[in-house]
């Protein structure tokens, strides 16, 4: 691909992926400054790689993959002990919890509780987390992933069964503080 054409195909792709890119950003550092460095080095990433895609997914998918990426990279060794940081206004919330009126209580009253929760899953389960909330059907999370659809449902469901189990803890345990 010339030149020209690679500059206008990545104008393109970041137009409409940048705001999915910032969130992936938001999702993996706390700090504005590492966000801004981090989104840059995203942007590197895509740009060196944009010759190389097949067109085996689709380009978003490809995008998510090269951010969850660079993004665990980035944080280097302390990704164990990464930070995932959701927005209040997060639309997918409520994919992560089956009963939506309990998830609308819960986040009124301690969305602190499962930000905690989140912070307890591990890196890949975290990144899961991250892109179920970005809207990812689980074929598109497999593919960023690197693991089959199947499974991917199935790590999915234990995920929101384990956050269920421990909100449903971390409740009982502050009523009974009251």
């Amino acid at each position: 691909m010339d030149k020209k054409k690679k500059e206008e195909r990545f104008k393109l792709l970041i137009d409409e992926n940048s705001e999915r890119i910032m969130r992936i950003c938001r999702y993996y550092n706390p700090n504005p400054e590492d966000r801004k460095d981090m989104y840059q080095e995203i942007l590197v990433n895509v740009w060196k790689s944009l010759d190389t895609f097949r067109g085996d997914s689709k380009i978003s998918t490809w995008v998510y993959r090269i951010a969850i990426n660079t993004s665990l990279s980035f944080t280097g060794k302390a990704f164990r002990q990464m930070k995932l940081m959701v927005d209040k206004d997060v639309q997918n919330m409520g994919l992560l919890v089956d009963d939506e009126l309990q998830l609308k209580q819960q986040y009124e009253n301690d969305l602190e509780t499962l930000q905690a929760q989140l912070n307890q899953l591990s890196v890949i389960e975290k990144a899961m987390i991250s892109l179920m909330l970005e809207g990812l059907s689980m074929r598109e999370i497999a593919d960023v992933i690197g693991l089959t659809e199947p499974n991917i449902r199935v790590k999915i469901h234990r995920i929101k069964e384990k956050l269920r189990e421990n909100i449903i803890s971390a409740q009982n345990h502050s009523s009974t503080l009251d």
